[in-house]
Parts: C-alpha cells; sequence; structure tokens
C-alpha cells in the first residue's frame, strides 16, 4: 500500500480505539506516529520492521503494525477492532463532527448502528435529547447525512481521471473498435461525475461488445443495456458507465451531440438555427474544428460547451485566450512544516523551481489555526529569516513571504498591522464557525475584502466537494468588493475544493477582479493539482492577463509592492 493508504488505516485505529474505550497511552502513541509521519519529511511506505523503528515517535509495536498494513493492506489489532464494530457504525464514523466518542453514545443509547437508524432518530427528535447533542447538533447531523446521501455514488473528476485513461487504452486494444473518446459530464471536465460516458466507433458491433463484455474490470447490467447501449460499471474504483456507439462516418456528429450540454447543442445560431440542426442538415463534418468554421466561430473547447458563456466569449474573440497550464509563473498558497505541511521550507521552494516555475508563495496558516500548527509572530519572524536565506541562495527564483491568515468571526485577521505588513501578500481564508447564515457569513468576509492587508480572498465558501457544503455568500456582494478593493479571488486547485466555482468566474472577470490559481499544497506532490484549478479557470472563460500569477516574478514583485505602498499611504 502506498503511504496515504497506510496512514488512512491507521487513523482508522485510532478512531476504533477511542469507540471502544482502548488505553489512552496506546492512542497518543498512534497519534504521536501519525503527526511525525504526517508533518515531517517521513516515508513510510516499503520499508522494513528495522527501517520504521528507526523513525523517531515510532515505537516497536506500532512498526509491526504499518509493516503488516503496508504489505497486507490489514493487521490482526485492526481486525479485532473491526470485529467488534458493526459495519454501519465505520460508515457513522464519517460523518464530520461526529467523533468516536459521540458514536458511542449514539451506540450504546440509542443502540444506532446505521446511517439509516441515525437519520430516524434524529427526524424522531431522540438524537437532541441526549446529554451533549441539542438540537443544533441533530439537525447538523440530518444536513450531512442529507448531503452524503445525495452525493452517494459521486466521484470528483480528479479521483477518476487515470482510472478512466487507463480504461480508454483497455478499449483501444479490443477487436472491432476502432475510436474511444469519452464524452457527457467527463469529457466537459465537471468537477462532480455520476457517470461517466464513452462513445466508441465501431463496424462490427457484435465483436466489439463481446470484447468490452469480456473485460474482467467491468460489470455489465443486463436490465439497462441494449443491443446499442452498454450499462454497468468499473469495478475499481467503482464508477457508473455508459458506452454508446457509432459507425465511423458519424464519429463528429455523436461526439459534438454526446459532448455538449443540453443549453449548448441548443443555442439559437445564426438564421435562428441550433447546432443540433446544424450538423443534421449541413453535416457531415470531418472534425470539430471544421464545425465551428463552418458556423464562422473559433473552436470551442470541450470544457466550454455548457450553453453559459462560450458563444459570447467567441463573439468577443477570447477563446482562444484562455489561460493554459503553461501560462502560469508561480504558484501562491502553499504550506509547509512551519505549520501543517508535510514538506520544509526547502523542499516546498526547490520543487516548485524544478518544475519550472519562477516564484513561490508560502503561505503557512497563521495563529488562530492552532489545531494546524499557525504560526505565533516569534515563528513567523524565524520563517522570514530563513526564506531570506534561500531567496540568496536561490536566485533568480524567488520565495515570497506570505500567510494565510484566519479570518475570525467579527471579520478580522489575527495579526497586528505591524506583522500584516511585513508579508509580501497575504492570502485571507475562512476555516471556522462555517454555521452563518448568508447575511452574518456574507458581512465577515466583506470586512476582510476591506481589510488593507488583504490580497487575495482564499477559498471563499470553504466547501469540501461532496463531503460538505460550502459556506453561504452573496457571491456578487462579495466579487463587488472585491472589485472596489483591489483584493484577487483565489480558484483553490485542491480537486476536493475548486472554489471559487467556475459559474462566478466570468462574473468576477467583468467586473475587473483578477483571479490567482493556487493548489493549497501541503506537500511537494500538491502542485500537480494545479491543473485542476486551470480546468476551472477555463470553463468559466478566465484568460491569462486577468490571471495574478500568470505575471512573471518581476510583474508580481511590482504588484506586491504597489498594494503595500498603497496601504503606507493610506
Amino acid at each position: 500500500m502506498d503511504q496515504k493508504s497506510i496512514l488512512r488505516q491507521l487513523k482508522l485505529i485510532i478512531k476504533l480505539m477511542e469507540l471502544h474505550d482502548e488505553n489512552s497511552f496506546k492512542i497518543r502513541s498512534y497519534q504521536s506516529a501519525i503527526n511525525t509521519i504526517d508533518r515531517g519529511d517521513v516515508s513510510i511506505e516499503g520499508k522494513s520492521m528495522e527501517e520504521l523503528q528507526a523513525v523517531n515517535g515510532i515505537g516497536k509495536s506500532i512498526a509491526e503494525v504499518i509493516f503488516s498494513i503496508g504489505n497486507t493492506g490489514t493487521h490482526s489489532y485492526l481486525e479485532e477492532l473491526l470485529e467488534k464494530t458493526p459495519t454501519g457504525i465505520l460508515e457513522i464514523l464519517e460523518i464530520k463532527g461526529l467523533g468516536p466518542k459521540k458514536v458511542k453514545v449514539l451506540w450504546e443509547e440509542l443502540d444506532i448502528t446505521s446511517t439509516h437508524e441515525l437519520l430516524e432518530a434524529c427526524q424522531a427528535g431522540q438524537v437532541a435529547k441526549i446529554k451533549g447533542f441539542g438540537e443544533k447538533t441533530q439537525e447538523s447531523i440530518i444536513q450531512a447525512l442529507e448531503f452524503r446521501a445525495s452525493n452517494m455514488g459521486k466521484w470528483l473528476y480528479a479521483d477518476i481521471e487515470d482510472a478512466m485513461d487507463k480504461l480508454a487504452k483497455q478499449f483501444s486494444t479490443l477487436k472491432g473498435i476502432e475510436k474511444t473518446v469519452p464524452v457527457g459530464d467527463f469529457a466537459r471536465k465537471m468537477e462532480i461525475i455520476s457517470t461517466v460516458e464513452w462513445l466508441l466507433t465501431s463496424t462490427d458491433l457484435k465483436t466489439a461488445m463481446k470484447g468490452i463484455n469480456g473485460l474482467k474490470v467491468l460489470e455489465k447490467d443486463e436490465r439497462k443495456s441494449s443491443p446499442f447501449k452498454w450499462r454497468g460499471k468499473l469495478l475499481d474504483p467503482e464508477v457508473q458507465l455508459l458506452i454508446h456507439f457509432s459507425k465511423p462516418e458519424n464519429f463528429i456528429e455523436e461526439k459534438v451531440l454526446r459532448t455538449g450540454n443540453k443549453a449548448h447543442l441548443l443555442y439559437p445560431l445564426e438564421e435562428n438555427r441550433t447546432l443540433v440542426e446544424v450538423l443534421k442538415k449541413d453535416g457531415p463534418f470531418n472534425s470539430e474544428a471544421e464545425l465551428y468554421t463552418h458556423l464562422g466561430m473559433h473552436f470551442i473547447p470541450e470544457e466550454l460547451r455548457e450553453g453559459f458563456i462560450e458563444f459570447d466569449l467567441v463573439k468577443g474573440n477570447k477563446v482562444q485566450h484562455l489561460l493554459k497550464e503553461e501560462d502560469l509563473k508561480g504558484i501562491l498558497h502553499n504550506h509547509s512544516t512551519y505549520s501543517d505541511g508535510k514538506h520544509s521550507l526547502k523542499k516546498m521552494a526547490e520543487a516548485c523551481r524544478d518544475l519550472g516555475f519562477e516564484y513561490l508563495g508560502i503561505s503557512d496558516h497563521s495563529r488562530t489555526a492552532s489545531y494546524a500548527g499557525g504560526l505565533e509572530i516569534e515563528k513567523v519572524q524565524k520563517q522570514w529569516e530563513e526564506i531570506d536565506a534561500l531567496n540568496e541562495v536561490m536566485a533568480p527564483f524567488k520565495i515570497f513571504k506570505g500567510i494565510e491568515s484566519d479570518i475570525l468571526t467579527d471579520g478580522n485577521l489575527d495579526y497586528p498591522e505591524d506583522i500584516l505588513g511585513g508579508f509580501d501578500f497575504v492570502v485571507s481564508s475562512v476555516h471556522s464557525s462555517l454555521g452563518m447564515d448568508r447575511k452574518r457569513a456574507t458581512a465577515r468576509l466583506l470586512k476582510a475584502i476591506e481589510n488593507p492587508f488583504t490580497t487575495i480572498l482564499g477559498h471563499p465558501t470553504g466547501r469540501l466537494l461532496l463531503r460538505r457544503e460550502g459556506y453561504p455568500l452573496d457571491h456578487k456582494a462579495i466579487i463587488d468588493a472585491c472589485a472596489k478593493y483591489g483584493v484577487v479571488i483565489e480558484i483553490n486547485a485542491n480537486p476536493w475544493r475548486l472554489d471559487l466555482d467556475w459559474r462566478w468566474v466570468n462574473y468576477a472577470m467583468e467586473k475587473g477582479v483578477m483571479l490567482s490559481i493556487n493548489p493549497d499544497a501541503h506537500e511537494v506532490d500538491g502542485y500537480r493539482d494545479m491543473k485542476y484549478g486551470v480546468i476551472v479557470g477555463r470553463k468559466g472563460g478566465l484568460t491569462m492577463d486577468m490571471t495574478l500569477n500568470a505575471m512573471s516574478k518581476e510583474e508580481i514583485e511590482r504588484y506586491f509592492a504597489k498594494r503595500k505602498q498603497n496601504i503606507k499611504k493610506k
């Protein structure tokens, strides 16, 4: 197993130990080991027993567990804990806000051993009566369960991208199949996917279907399939699939029809004809580019075909200027071991430089985020000293001094002005008190935006896709305020966030608000998420000139310096 999978199993062991009232010293030992692995530059993947025991904080017994999990996926102690835990309890433990101790109370007092039973108990008002819960907790549980139920069977695009690439390669080896392309939501790179649709061309449908049915990685749904469509699922990961077939001569028409959103396909074009009508009456076309040229417009990339803004972008001659990954010159909003990052500042900087970027913005958590090792003022100053030293030896590459400052419940930032003024830039973000109503939540962010030290508004809604809903905000009011005060809005590229949502990117640009593609990386591998931020930006029509970190090192140096100069004038 890889490092993340091993850690996941270790964290499960801790939850189960707490659930079953195991020795508190033992629990602390496991937590200490996890903290060492999580926060240090420590690899446990593929290590021998001796190598594991050599890691500070990992004793013999925990090393045995790690070694066993790494090689077999489990350990006898984990199996022992699982054996005395109802399967439904494991699902309840995944609900945000319900720790092992509360789950234990629900189990013991109400005999709740499944999410279904938990929802029924909440709806009957039983949970609110338990000491330590109350009406507010009960309502939060209901919302979490309903949110979870509405997202069952759905996947993040990023989590299934590699699996779909592998499946495409398997399709391409089958007899009777000539072309294989994804269509539908997956082709448009939607952030959440329920079903991955494929379009396969074949002149021998019977042979093609036989080959697909023979793939051991797939399971066919006989009841929902037909002689011309294959329905079923990929087994690992378990993703629903729908396979369409077409003759080679109909490929372009079918691809366009099955890729574009309905609003894109039915958009009124010249002479009030729709794209569907043009395809049917003026085709066939040899390529998608030929189709759009026939319509007198620039080629529209698949991810834009939502019927949202793409035709306006074409009219404004902007499609060809959409942001590309290679346009980005630096990476802002990243964490190091100074707070809750996995890798040192030096390693984060070297990895950024080695990827070809000109600069790194380090923005560890501020002091209010004590749960994430937030930086007290002394630690901030220590980091500044290290940045100065690294900049001397790494030039012309540059590390910019940043911070991810928590937006407090009253909208203030959590450092005095003399400290805030020492940073090159400040990412202001909400991490706590996410239960505010829309009016209070918006007012909180508006105050932070008005703060002259706020450079970038970080992940505005705080959402975690498929895990929790976003902060309720008046997006227009927030974007308008950013325009007024010259604040950049982040597109957080972490696949769980993708926040700002792409549906608001174009409005921000119209108001003159710049966007910044940030990975919120807590380790060097997190830099790879930048591409998902670019996808979000492109779906919203983001161009290079409206992207903060598409600026060169010299340009962004001037940008930061000018902002700080303007603060001093005030």
